[in-house]
């Protein structure tokens, strides 16, 4: 140890030396654990607090002076956030690597436990501040919920409708206090409540539900309550009695509370650089530490974000507003209550690079500028500035926005543990962030979101996103919004907004956003999901393993290049004269469409597995030049969908793209993150005899009769007609006693449905109509509807 003292002594005091003779040498200044180091020399500090206010004495005299602080092996306990404002621009802080340093956001408590009953045990607490994180040997225990902590149920960890039951809140002797959690009612993100009281009739009285856009009751069976005294019955839980200062705890197997570490959380925001436009912080650095245990956020304040379906705390772990050039690279951030990091209004070229994200309560890496930047804002989904009010200037208003950004070589899961509109890559009023080669999976929502088109420019490439929108709906790996100036809650009126004005959507959405060489999968929701309003994308070379590509309601979408591994394009709701353009493809189905006013400026030059999903959209005069045919790709069951059959590619115009670099490429990362399952494909060999494709029509899903087992099975008299596999409950042919699940038509207008082809066929020469007459089967019996199109 002497030794070392000495040596960082002489580092120390030839660093002091040279910047005094030249400011391009920087100055380093060290954290040790090592009480010693304390006497030994004058640069080596204790705490990381000291040694911020040492770079505040030496930036009295050298302002401009590149500082570095050397934080050395060890856990470094925070008792209040770092900060860092302009006058510490130039200023590194450096730790050995995160596996070595860890900067956290709880304190060590050492407690006198004595049995309460059976396996709990009870001790007193001089801090009662509340703390919602109790840390025993490094491992987060759990707040005693109900129901039981179940790693493997898709909702909350575990989740039962009779959660917040009359009967169930009376067993509490003290309800006041407890947490209540619950989907949204669309599954559209989560609420979270405090219960505060009771009404005369033993009802709970909430504080909280503050935490989504979008209005909803809470979902009737998605819920769980925590912070209750009455359900601490599992290893592992603990409970806080604010009001007699005690712990209950029941230990895990093998825990020896008489030498446990114990630590509880005490801060929500560890680093926060914080500057302003006109005196930015410039050029700091974090990097080799590992950030953990601050407190959850989610009952503190809310802001929505524009009109998309968002609520957000404004803050994370590490906090970043008003600064140039500044850069969070190689760090571990984990068991984090909160969002993890957060650039907040005006940030200019942040760098986020080779970080490992994971098991925390919000979002991993968010850009969120200021409203008054946005031209005309509205901030709720029924909300619009009437136009003879609106700005209608192209652009942001000032400068309060991040831009210019990079996102590269994360890792990010399991984050969300708490809230559930959250994303590993959140972008809202900002403007040209790229976010390249970062894995992001095992996620409640979105891996990367953008949620609105204020203003655009971003460009998200090389990522490798699957495992996602696990615990909620309508939603994809990739989602966006695009609620912006142009659109309207009613299509009605948004549609004469755009005929009169066709250019409005430019306003907002200046630049484009370039998705391309990502692979994506969702097995809840879509690939990539541009829901309403999302304009002005360019979409090309991904990989979508599963659900394909949803467009709704925007304008100027091309999409190109892509493979669509057993889907395909999902045009929802589109305009008139939406200029979206979608070809050169590979598709695994027919298209997917739902209430279109035009198919867009060109559909064409796509590859189909086989000829009735071709056909489907032939009808409608797209894709004349499309073909149909097996792409034999090289090896799926490895994830590799290179086409080898070149002549169907030259036909389409189809050039192939890397399959190998996807996701994180720093080793160590790569060595540990997960990859897609390959998905089962539907046909993987295409276009062969005795094969009738499922193909949807307005969201019911039909098929050939094609064998004598379907003619025996359904009563008929022949192998023709077309059985109705799948309904959509809010399909207008379904409604108002419409077609059935298991219905085999027969007849449509009059005319013999053979199989899915005429049927097709026959419905695009009366697609004018809002009505059809069928004739089907239905339990071998022959029944006539008439049925809604439109």
């Amino acid at each position: 140890m002497q030794k070392l003292n000495k040596i960082l002594f002489l580092v120390g005091f030839m660093a002091l030396l040279f910047s005094c003779t030249s400011e391009e040498k920087p100055i380093e200044i060290y954290v040790s654990m090592a009480s010693e180091n304390e006497k030994a020399n004058k640069l080596i500090f204790k705490t990381v607090e000291e040694a911020i206010q040492k770079v505040s004495e030496l930036k009295k005299d050298s302002p401009e002076a590149h500082v570095i602080i050397n934080i050395l092996p060890g856990t470094y306990y925070l008792t209040k956030p770092i900060t860092i404002p302009a006058s510490l621009s130039n200023l590194t802080i450096k730790g050995s690597g995160a596996s070595e340093v860890t900067l956290k956001g709880a304190v060590p408590i050492h407690l006198d436990w004595r049995k309460y009953e059976d396996n709990i045990y009870v001790a007193d607490v001089d801090r009662a501040s509340g703390f919602d994180q109790f840390v025993v040997n490094g491992k987060p225990q759990i707040l005693a919920r109900y129901p039981d902590y179940d790693e493997a149920a898709q909702y909350w960890q575990g989740f039962a409708e009779d959660a917040l039951s009359k009967e169930r809140v009376a067993s509490w002797k003290n309800p006041i206090g407890t947490y209540f959690h619950a989907l949204h009612g669309g599954r559209w993100g989560g609420f979270h409540f405090r219960i505060v009281g009771l009404d005369t009739d033993g009802n709970p009285i909430f504080d909280g539900g503050h935490q989504n856009n979008r209005a909803s009751e809470p979902h009737k069976e998605f819920r769980m309550v925590e912070n209750v005294f009455e359900e601490l019955d599992s290893p592992g839980e603990w409970y806080l009695d604010t009001e007699e200062n005690r712990l209950y705890y029941w230990p895990l197997d093998g825990t020896d509370l008489s030498v446990a570490k114990l630590e509880v959380s005490v801060l929500k925001n560890l680093i926060q650089i914080t500057g302003t436009v006109d005196n930015p912080v410039r050029n700091v650095t974090i990097e080799g530490l590992k950030f953990e245990n601050t407190q959850r956020t989610f009952m503190d304040e809310y802001e929505p974000l524009l009109r998309s379906d968002w609520m957000i705390y404004r803050g994370g772990a590490v906090f970043f507003e008003g600064t140039e050039n500044c850069k969070v690279t190689n760090n571990e951030f984990t068991n984090l209550g909160g969002n993890v990091i957060l650039a907040s209004k005006y940030n200019k070229n942040l760098e986020i690079i080779g970080n490992h994200i994971h098991d925390s309560g919000a979002s991993a890496i968010s850009f969120i500028g200021d409203p008054s930047a946005v031209r005309s804002p509205s901030f709720n989904y029924s909300e619009f500035v009437a136009v003879t009010e609106m700005d209608t200037i192209a652009g942001p208003k000032n400068e309060l926005y991040p831009r210019e950004s990079l996102v590269e070589d994360n890792l990010i899961y399991r984050i969300g543990r708490i809230e559930k509109q959250t994303a590993g890559v959140q972008i809202s009023m900002a403007m040209d962030i790229t976010v390249r080669h970062n894995s992001i999976y095992d996620v409640p929502r979105a891996g990367i979101n953008i949620g609105d088109g204020t203003w655009g420019g971003h460009i998200l490439e090389y990522n490798d996103v699957f495992n996602t929108v696990l615990e909620t709906s309508d939603h994809g790996s990739f989602n966006s919004w695009g609620r912006d100036r142009f659109w309207h809650p009613k299509r009605g009126v948004m549609d004469s907004l755009t005929d009169a004005n066709p250019n409005m959507w430019k306003w907002d959405a200046v630049h484009t956003t370039v998705i391309r060489n990502n692979r994506f999968r969702c097995d809840h929701g879509w690939d990539i999901d541009l829901d309403d309003g999302s304009s002005n994308y360019h979409i090309y070379k991904n990989l979508l393993l599963n659900n394909g590509l949803k467009l709704r309601e925007g304008f100027h979408r091309v999409a190109e290049n892509n493979i669509m591994v057993n889907n395909s394009l999902h045009p929802h709701v589109w305009f008139a004269n939406s200029e979206d353009v979608f070809k050169h493809n590979i598709v695994g189905d027919a298209y997917q469409d739902v209430r279109l006013d035009g198919w867009g400026k060109e559909l064409d030059y796509n590859l189909f597995p086989n000829e009735v999903t071709m056909l489907k959209s032939q009808i409608y005069n797209r894709d004349l030049h499309s073909i149909y045919g097996n792409p034999k790709f090289k090896d799926p069951v490895n994830l590799d969908f290179t086409v080898m059959a070149d002549d169907l590619a030259s036909k389409i115009g189809f050039d192939n793209f890397p399959m190998d670099k996807f996701g994180v490429q720093t080793p160590g990362l790569k060595e540990i993150a997960k990859t897609p399952e390959v998905p089962e494909l539907k046909n993987p060999l295409g276009n062969e005899e005795n094969i009738s494709p499922v193909v949807m029509w307005l969201r019911n899903g039909l098929k050939s009769v094609d064998s004598q087992e379907e003619q025996s099975a359904y009563g008929l008299k022949t192998t023709e007609g077309v059985i109705v596999l799948s309904i959509w409950n809010q399909s207008p042919a379904v409604q108002n006693n419409g077609i059935k699940k298991g219905d085999v038509i027969l007849f449509a207008n009059g005319k013999k449905v053979k199989g899915v082809r005429e049927f097709f066929k026959i419905t695009s020469e009366f697609k004018q109509q809002e009505t059809m007459d069928i004739t089907v089967m239905r339990n071998q019996t022959e029944q006539t509807l008439t049925i809604r199109t439109k």
